[in-house]
């Protein structure tokens, strides 16, 4: 099989803007809802820019002079500048609220997105890549992406609105002392542009950092057991501990850069207020300004430059979001497993003829698997393929179950070229049992029933009778309501076996694959098996894949590969006969 090529999801990233427009098209999605919030945003910004003014003219009519002051002018404009900004924070929160709801809808709908594309992808995407790498798009990805959209998408916008308004109110009430923001305005700028263009690579690497290492994470948790019995804790725990650095180095990389812009944007912010009090003091003195304006244009020098701090200081969680955002939508860009071609035929009542004429595939280019297979496999017949590890037995599996498409030549089934058929017509006129079982968290009869729709509880009973499980389910606490837990891991690998393969014989085909499948099960069960499987499968085409060669006797046809190649085919006696490779595999399994 492939090797995981994109191991920490590495990939090409995408331009910042593609991806912040692919985000906000998520967003459109709700874009009544959102409109909705950015009209109370906006509202809440006007509330809080008038704040100020209703300040700077408390303070002039306090500036009359000691005896003169027109306390009730005063307490006027000072209720007035209590409800502007009780009414500007009452309205923050309303819009908190809906947009943190309008986020985690936008997960929701970004989950279903990817999980959709994953059912979709081919089989060689799951290949190249760890489970757990993937697992972190779905989850840790999406959630930060979510994460940015609750908080910092609203803050971005109405500091923008903050921005632009105190611009234009200092305009109003002073322009002499806007001279001073047209300084440090055009340093913030250009300091932000420089800051980000370093940054943003930095957090991508986060990101894939942590990718590759949750795909460790879950690949060592699937193989507990295995590191607990050859006494490798220690050399795994290094191991961590070496990836665990590399992602706390990005880490620490990424925000130890990203958290400096919040101080220097501050301390360019403080220059700029220092600049407003030298060049407001020589104003005052002068009589170009008087102490109303000066107060009032300080209060929205603040209100201008604090919003530029905040979106300074939340600038690497931007990133960080936008990084992540990279991620998921390099596996929604991946490409999907290739369309069925115009005009493809449903398989409807297969007949199980099977034909491979001249096939040459490889997983990599220039590196073929097989090469100029023929195989034939006539309705009802038994094929057996046998070989060494690495031989190309499964790969044949693959082929006929179109999960890769050949290089060269063709598969036939009933006369028909399977690239003309809808590859999901194709795969369920097959029933599979492979070596790697898979039950999902649910009761054993709705294990067993998973293939067919409808099953009824005398079917799976039958079914679980044939594959000789069903004295085993009685004796459960619930029978066959009992619960298996997430991947059968409350019974044992042969039992789990047992089930998957009732399951496939509860499932209605023409044609079976059995990959390894007895392989956990005791010598005199799988006996058993063997007996009520040809029984049951009775008059259908079979391919199975089998090491134990006492298992295939019956077997109408066996092929023998070696490196791609069938080398020899024939029947057990046929073979054994001719004294060749399958009568050395045979000869050293007794010896």
């Amino acid at each position: 099989m492939p090797g995981r090529g994109d191991r920490g999801g590495r990939g090409k990233p995408k331009d910042a803007k593609g991806t912040l427009r692919r985000i906000l098209r998520y967003l459109a999605q709700y874009r009544g809802v959102v409109f909705a919030l950015l009209l109370c945003a906006f509202a809440s910004n006007i509330g809080n820019l008038l704040g100020p003014s209703f300040a700077g003219k408390a303070i002039g009519e306090a500036e009359a002079g000691p005896g003169s002051v027109d306390f009730q002018r005063v307490f006027y404009y000072a209720g007035w500048m209590l409800f502007a900004y009780l009414g500007s924070n009452v309205l923050s929160f309303l819009v908190n609220q809906g947009m943190m709801r309008v986020s985690r809808r936008v997960a929701q709908k970004m989950r279903s997105d990817v999980f959709d594309k994953l059912m979709a992808l081919p089989v060689q995407y799951f290949d190249r890549n760890q489970a757990g790498d993937i697992i972190s798009r779905v989850s840790y990805d999406v959630d930060v992406v979510s994460t940015s959209l609750s908080t910092d998408v609203v803050q971005i916008l109405t500091s923008v609105v903050t921005v632009a308004g105190s611009f234009v109110m200092m305009c109003v009430v002073s322009p002499p002392l806007v001279v001073c923001m047209l300084i440090t305005i055009p340093l913030s700028v250009l300091y932000t542009r420089t800051m980000g263009k370093r940054t943003r690579p930095k957090y991508s690497r986060r990101s894939a950092a942590y990718g590759h290492m949750n795909g460790f994470v879950e690949e060592m948790f699937s193989g507990q057991k295995t590191i607990l019995a050859y006494a490798h804790e220690d050399a795994v725990c290094e191991e961590f501990s070496e990836i665990n650095r590399d992602a706390a180095r990005a880490y620490r990389d990424a925000d130890s850069l990203g958290m400096t812009m919040g101080p220097t944007i501050g301390m360019i912010s403080n220059l700029g207020l220092s600049l407003i009090g030298l060049l407001g003091a020589v104003f005052y003195l002068k009589r170009i300004v008087d102490l109303s304006q000066i107060s009032t244009f300080v209060l929205y020098s603040r209100k201008f430059s604090g919003p530029i701090n905040e979106i300074a200081n939340i600038i690497n969680e931007i990133y960080s979001a936008l990084a992540a955002a990279e991620r998921v939508f390099q596996l929604l860009d991946h490409p999907e497993e290739a369309a069925d071609l115009y005009g493809a035929e449903a398989l409807t009542e297969p007949e199980g003829h099977v034909e491979a004429e001249h096939v040459s595939f490889g997983y990599l280019p220039g590196k073929p698997v097989l090469h100029d297979l023929e195989l034939e496999a006539k309705p009802g017949q038994t094929v057996a393929i046998v070989g060494h590890t690495g031989a190309g037995k499964t790969t044949v599996i693959n082929l006929l179950m179109r999960f890769y498409d050949v290089d060269a030549g063709r598969i036939l089934t009933d006369g028909k070229d399977i690239r003309a058929l809808q590859r999901r017509s194709l795969r369920r006129a097959y029933a599979m049992v492979l070596q790697d079982t898979w039950l999902f968290r649910g009761t054993v009869f709705e294990n067993i029933a998973y293939g067919k729709e409808n099953a009824t509880m005398d079917e799976v009973v039958a079914a679980a009778k044939a594959a000789r499980i069903h004295s085993y389910i009685v004796r459960l606490p619930q029978g066959y309501q009992t619960i298996i837990s997430e991947d059968g891991g409350n019974i044992s690998k042969g039992q789990k076996q047992l089930l998957t393969i009732a399951r496939a014989m509860l499932y209605d085909t023409r044609m079976l694959i059995l990959d390894e499948a007895t392989s956990n099960v005791d010598t005199h069960t799988e006996q058993q098996v063997q007996r009520a499987m040809r029984e049951l499968m009775r008059g259908k085409t079979c391919f199975v894949i089998a090491h134990r060669l006492s298992t295939i006797q019956n077997a109408d046809k066996i092929l023998v590969m070696d490196h791609g190649d069938v080398v020899e085919q024939g029947t057990h006696e046929e073979l054994m006969a001719s004294r060749g490779a399958y009568y050395k595999l045979y000869a050293s399994q007794f010896e």
